[in-house]
């Protein structure tokens, strides 16, 4: 099936319902109304997933629905097309798309927005593909909960000592934002586990692994040094310089040649473009698609890139282009809709620029770091900051009751042990849940 183009009212393809892709469609729509033009959004799923809160899917503090902002509610008048992008053509103006039934379709566009985000980054190591899980969807956070509450229920009646550590033992690699939260999180609800189980809570292990030599080192040294008190003080081993070499079902082998016996390994080391920008053929930088200070694709009128697959030129780091964070790719989708709008007559264009207002990042009960506006703060302060942000910066206002409710029952109660398996082993496998690392 073709749509095609026939001069009438601009259409507008924005490929990707992520942080850019959903707030480049959410500004698009007010700044073009009364327009006639269609802006059509093509994704393979019908919600806007909120990243940052995936350790907490994961801990068992929120349910997978809270973090997932519906397009239909979030997004009305905008067209939604559930599907994969299999390939843009720039020259004739069309995106080839097949959805989950293996149908195909074919939108022409009179603007395109690129923005399909980013996938875990992968290496070539042994076992990695069929044992490590990501922390990238809504599938693999609660695999993460699953796995561990399985885990613990087996092991406590498992008569083979070496398998009952192995099914206790949790390994996390990567210490930034996501891997810190998640093992955070999942030491928080291994202990509600083992004190309602009458299990010792030190004979659950937790082992957070890094090339890097630091702990976070975007909060900077003093926040860094907190956070590695905090996860130590917490029972959590972190070996720094180290990561991994090998993955079976059942240990994993460690750079200095340390075998873990283990069930359940977490690879959240860092991001990297989502592999459709390959696809276009055009330049790249960092694996990332080359984009002009306005976020437009040069040589390409009428395309323009943001969030985690574009280079966007850092105008505060003169030579650099933006990390890829949340915080950047909201900021790039309004820019993307201002200049999408106005490469279409109605405002002005303008570059891409940004205020960094900080960070925050959640370390499980009583505990956070934050850095709003570049003030240090730690513990209960940060915390409230932490979840005040989160409920701020999520663009639905059922999803920020349904999160706020979910922090005080979390305060009144203790966190939910349920293992409800929505979540397969092979569902949260790289392949299937974020369609990278199948072989041939």
């Amino acid at each position: 099936m073709a749509n095609e183009s026939t001069g009438g009212p601009p259409r507008i393809v924005v490929v990707g319902s992520g942080f850019a892709g959903f707030e480049c469609a959410r500004r698009l729509r007010r700044s073009l109304r009364g327009t006639g033009a269609r802006i059509i959004m093509v994704s393979p799923n019908d919600y806007m997933l909120y990243t940052p809160l995936l350790p907490e899917v994961a801990g068992g503090i929120l349910d997978a629905r809270f973090v997932t902002i519906a397009l239909s509610d979030a997004l009305p008048g905008v067209e939604l097309v559930r599907g994969a992008v299999d390939s843009i053509d720039l020259d004739n103006r069309t995106v080839h798309v097949t959805d989950c039934e293996a149908g195909a379709e074919v939108l022409s566009w009179d603007r395109l927005v690129f923005t399909p985000g980013s996938v875990t980054r992968l290496f070539d190591i042994p076992g990695l593909l069929d044992h490590g899980r990501g922390l990238k969807t809504p599938a693999e956070a609660l695999y993460f909960r699953d796995q561990l509450l399985t885990q613990l229920e087996m092991a406590s009646r498992d008569t083979d000592p070496r398998d009952a550590r192995a099914r206790r033992t949790f390994v996390v690699v990567g210490a930034s934002y996501a891997g810190t939260e998640l093992i955070a999180q999942l030491r928080a609800l291994a202990d509600s586990a083992a004190a309602r189980q009458g299990l010792d809570p030190t004979a659950v292990r937790f082992v957070l692994l890094d090339a890097a030599d630091k702990v976070m080192p975007e909060v900077g040294e003093k926040l860094g040094a907190q956070v590695l008190d905090v996860l130590r003080s917490r029972g959590i081993e972190v070996r720094l310089e180290t990561t991994l070499t090998e993955l079976t079902e059942n240990s994993v082998t460690l750079s200095d040649g340390t075998v873990l016996p283990t069930r359940t390994v977490a690879w959240v080391t860092g991001v990297t473009a989502n592999p459709l920008v390959d696809s276009l053929g055009l330049p790249t930088e960092k694996g990332r698609l080359k984009v002009a200070a306005d976020l437009s694709v040069e040589g390409h009128p009428g395309v323009f890139a943001g969030g985690d697959a574009a280079a966007v030129p850092d105008p505060r780091h003169q030579g650099s282009i933006t990390p890829p964070t949340a915080q950047h790719a909201v900021r790039q989708g309004r820019t993307l809709a201002r200049n999408v709008a106005a490469s279409l007559g109605v405002g002005e264009a303008k570059p891409y620029a940004h205020r960094d207002m900080g960070l925050v990042v959640d370390l499980g009960p009583g505990f956070a770091v934050a850095n709003p506006l570049g003030i240090p703060l730690s513990g209960l302060p940060a915390k409230m900051v932490t979840r005040l942000y989160h409920l701020f910066a999520m663009p639905s206002p059922v999803n920020r009751w349904a999160v706020g409710l979910a922090y005080l029952t979390d305060l009144l109660f203790p966190r939910p042990l349920v293992s409800i398996g929505l979540a397969t082993e092979s569902q949260a496998q790289f392949a299937v849940s974020q369609g990278i690392g199948a072989r041939n």
